[in-house]
Order: C-alpha cells, then sequence, then structure tokens
C-alpha cells in the first residue's frame, strides 16, 4: 500500500548539504517520488510518496538528517498522494 506526506524539517537544515542528502538518501528506496526544497532559512519542506515501508523509512532518516545538520523540530502529516510526480527530486 502507499502513503504519502509532507514535512516540515527545522533546526541546522540550509547550507550544510540536507537537500542533496535527502536526494541520495530517496534514490535507496526505488518506491519514492516526491521533492525536498528550502523554505526558510531554518526549514526545508519534504513531499514524500511511495510504499509505506519506504516512506517509513525515509521519515525515520528525515528526523536525524545528514552528518551536519541538526534537526530540532519535525511536523509530518499525512497527505494525498501527487500522481504527476514520477521521481524524487530537488526543487
Amino acid at each position: 500500500m502507499e502513503t504519502a506526506y509532507k514535512v516540515s524539517i527545522r533546526g541546522r537544515v540550509t547550507g550544510v548539504g540536507f537537500r542533496y542528502s535527502t536526494l541520495v538518501k530517496s534514490s535507496e528506496f526505488p518506491s519514492l517520488k516526491g521533492y525536498v526544497r528550502n523554505v526558510a532559512h531554518d526549514e526545508v519542506e519534504v513531499f514524500i510518496q511511495g510504499d509505506e515501508k519506504d516512506v517509513a523509512q525515509m521519515l525515520a532518516w528525515l528526523r536525524e538528517g545528514p552528518p551536519f545538520s541538526r534537526v530540532d523540530q519535525v511536523e509530518s502529516v499525512k497527505t494525498n498522494m501527487d500522481q504527476s510526480l514520477s521521481e524524487f527530486e530537488i526543487i
């Protein structure tokens, strides 16, 4: 079964390779589609959809982030699937 989440991540998440690391990590899960983007100086937004198991593993990784980041707050909201997405990308 597939699921989708919109995730807001706050902390030291800009200027530390967070978006690129998220893109690389997403490639470990073939079913994932979505995007990662900067929203503000200290906030990144991720939309992720795919197989429930893959999404759960990616959500767990987002709570930790890459080595040079510091994740202070994560808000995830289950949302509708976006059928127009064909890959995971940085926007």
